[in-house]
């Protein structure tokens, strides 16, 4: 099914206007595996000009696209939902490969963005206009009447990270395509194969020609030109936080739904249930070796049961399998490059310099980190703020809940907090302090389930994400008012 989307010599197409097209420039950009440096393929590095072409022809193919009747979009999405379960294997591979996430999680993304796609073509239906009385505000009269429906943006720029390119990519497209928009998917470097290849999947489920279309390229050549496009009506993007103040700070009158960094904190009290708190921690904080927004970043415990907390963890992460998923399912994976590895490293041995305590790891073998626990990290460490994106966690102890919440606060991120405790006034008084866009309770931070909100406050984005927030995000009101005739 994705023999065409590339050549004989592996050096895979973009979709442009229906058409699977190569290198007008014959630039082509290496694609290696983090897991053994093998060559996986090569994606063109596209000119301006072909960008150009990408985003004329979405804009042009919106234009019908926005009359196609809700059931055909439906029956599309539904089809590429089945489409993307025949490919489950394929496509697992390709992204264990590609971003050496382990063979498990890929299966559980791929399949959960089938779910995601059918949910999103359901939520649709559901998306209802209104009418309103002109008489139901004070003094004014009884003759008019607003009908309100919903209108497509236009051209919608999809711009996914290497953690969930399936995921995040369906995320973005699905809705945007469900109220009428045209897409133009720019898929991570490193996790752009996997991106085509989803895109091929939509193309094959009956998107019609030029409503999807991809862009692949080197940030430095077409990130600003694409992003600050005349033809763009709205930008998804999910990435680093910098990237994202970037496209901010660049834009101009174009809506943004940004999903950025984290420093996710566990705040633990001193009456909760310690074992219950210890698997989440290490479920949360490790898994995909941390590689994600969601991921617990920090604890911030309770002096008084630090020890005990330690202990537990301990005692979890000796059952984490660490190394190569092509050998063995392991929780802990090579990191997506050498730069990702020596930044995390680089947290490690300054938090040590500066007197924070290796309890568990510190470890590397190339671009594999190894697990690692730091105790007794303090605010004047790097640590203690930057987002790793790797599997290490600092502990911080606080003397009770309202130094957790300062110091959770004082972060410039603020996507997710989990609050572990037995008292119900304790977690809403916490949850109620924090400054994010979720708080857990007794549970790990995470994502989903997709029909949730989904949103970060301060550094870690901009708008509302979940299913029928995206829907409503990726379209807008349009009122058409009558005026009656009332003697």
């Amino acid at each position: 099914m994705f023999e065409h989307i590339k050549d004989e010599n592996n050096n895979f197409k973009n979709l442009i206007n229906g058409e699977w097209i190569s290198s007008a420039s014959g630039k082509f950009i290496d694609i290696n595996s983090p897991l053994d440096n093998s060559l996986l393929g090569r994606v063109p590095a596209m000119t301006q000009e072909e960008v150009n072409i990408a985003i004329e022809t979405a804009k042009e193919a919106q234009k019908k696209w926005r009359n196609i009747t809700l059931n055909e979009k439906v029956e599309i999405l539904y089809k590429s939902a089945d489409i993307l379960l025949e490919n489950i294997d394929e496509l697992s591979e390709l992204m264990m490969m590609e971003i050496a996430k382990d063979r498990k999680s890929c299966r559980s993304e791929v399949s959960r963005t089938a779910d995601l796609i059918r949910f999103t073509a359901d939520s649709a239906k559901n998306l209802s206009g209104e009418s309103i009385p002109g008489d139901s505000f004070p003094g004014a009269k009884n003759n008019k009447v607003s009908i309100v429906r919903r209108e497509p943006l236009g051209v919608v720029l999809a711009i996914s990270p290497f953690n969930y390119p399936i995921n995040l990519s369906a995320s973005k497209i699905a809705p945007a395509l469900m109220v009428g928009n045209s897409v133009v998917l720019k898929p991570a470097t490193q996790g752009s194969l996997s991106g085509l290849c989803l895109a091929r999947i939509f193309e094959e489920a009956g998107v019609p020609k030029g409503v999807l279309n991809t862009v692949t390229g080197r940030g430095s050549e077409i990130g600003d030109y694409v992003t600050t496009h005349k033809g763009i009506n709205f930008i998804n993007f999910t990435g680093s936080t910098g990237i994202g103040a970037r496209i901010s700070k660049i834009t101009s009158m174009v809506p943004l739904l940004m999903e950025l960094g984290g420093k996710d904190a566990a705040i633990v009290l001193e009456d909760a249930d310690l074992e219950l708190t210890a698997s989440n921690i290490v479920a949360g904080g490790y898994s995909y070796s941390g590689q994600r927004c969601t991921a617990v970043k920090r604890i911030l415990v309770v002096d008084k049961v630090a020890d005990k907390l330690i202990e537990k963890i301990k005692e979890n992460m000796a059952k984490l399998t660490v190394g190569n998923p092509l050998e063995k399912d392991a929780d802990v994976v090579p990191l997506i490059s050498t730069k990702a590895a020596d930044f995390v490293y680089g947290l490690i041995e300054e938090a040590k310099e500066k007197g924070a305590d290796l309890v568990v790891g510190g470890k590397r073998e190339g671009n594999l980190i190894y697990p690692t626990l730091i105790d007794n990290v303090t605010t004047d460490m790097r640590l203690a703020w930057e987002e790793p994106f790797g599997p290490v966690i600092p502990i911080i102890r606080v003397k009770d809940k309202d130094e957790a919440i300062e110091i959770a606060n004082k972060s410039e991120y603020g996507l997710q907090g989990a609050v572990f405790t037995q008292n119900i006034n304790d977690a809403f008084y916490i949850a109620d302090k924090l400054e994010v866009g979720t708080v857990q309770i007794n549970n790990k931070t995470e994502r989903g389930p997709d029909n949730f909100p989904f949103l970060g406050v301060k550094s870690s984005g901009m708008g509302t994400q979940g299913i029928k927030y995206s829907l409503e995000s990726m379209s807008r009101p349009k009122a058409t008012i009558i005026n009656l005739s009332i003697k």
